[in-house]
């Protein structure tokens, strides 16, 4: 393992980072902010609380979990993407590295930004209501779990897109609505019987049960059934990856 390159790879990344303040970390806490005062505002004022936790604390974990989902995608899919536009790929190609010492390095810093931002929102969170976590080491373990799956799922979506606008057409189109309709503010218990049964379809809603659970130990399905969840994500992208490596899909273009 050429511990060196990930090194450099993973320090170029988060270096981009602090080029990038205001768009990297910045806007995204506010984004989620907004979100937070528009949503606790509007409907919390009609709905004080649910299975008794108040509405404002009930929707942290998906508003942290939208943004973990979104960043992570975003920042992987743009980091493996902006070389193959520029041409910079080929150097990395023609270097004595392993693709496990690629993905580290691009998968391991896009997963670090986007941890740091859910810490950062859920400290801001708590100057607007009190928070309280359960279960902290569950906490941790689904947001690393998920800002992992996520980078890697981002990673093949950059080496996928030929053009800018396919970075943004599944995160936009496809990992937005179904974080919207996957439970971020509300739970899936309030809906009728057949908008429950269409929401277990949705993958989001595993995530966001589970890590709503880590906080206030409610949950819309059970935590293990939300593991195997993010597990089987997880194994997917791997594999996804893999074979791109092994073919060379789009690695070039």
């Amino acid at each position: 393992m050429n511990f060196r390159a990930v090194r450099a790879i993973y320090r170029f990344e988060m270096a981009r980072t602090g080029r990038t303040l205001m768009q990297s970390i910045i806007s995204p806490v506010i984004s989620t902010s907004l979100y937070f005062v528009v949503f606790g505002a509007a409907i919390g004022s009609r709905i004080t609380e649910i299975e008794g936790v108040s509405y404002g604390a009930f929707i942290v974990p998906g508003l942290v979990m939208m943004m973990l989902l979104t960043q992570s995608t975003a920042n992987a899919s743009f980091s493996i993407y902006f070389p193959k536009f520029v041409g910079t790929i080929f150097e990395l190609l023609s270097a004595p590295i392993s693709f496990i010492e690629i993905v580290l390095g691009y998968v391991g810093a896009a997963a670090t930004k986007s941890i740091i931002l859910g810490l950062i929102i859920l400290a801001t969170a708590g100057l607007f209501v009190p928070l309280r976590v359960a279960h902290p080491v569950w906490m941790v373990t689904f947001l690393v779990l998920t800002a992992v799956t996520f980078s890697l799922f981002g990673f093949v979506i950059g080496i996928w897109a030929d053009g800018f606008e396919k970075l943004q057409v599944i995160p936009l189109l496809v990992i937005t609505p179904l974080t919207f309709l996957g439970g971020s503010f509300y739970s899936i218990n309030v809906l009728p019987p057949v908008w429950q049964r269409l929401s277990l379809l949705n993958p989001v809603m595993y995530l966001i049960s589970g890590f709503r659970w880590s906080f206030y130990e409610i949950a819309d399905v059970s935590v293990g059934v939300s593991l195997a969840m993010i597990a089987l994500f997880l194994v997917l992208c791997l594999a996804a990856v893999w074979w791109i490596f092994r073919t060379g899909y789009r690695l070039k273009s």
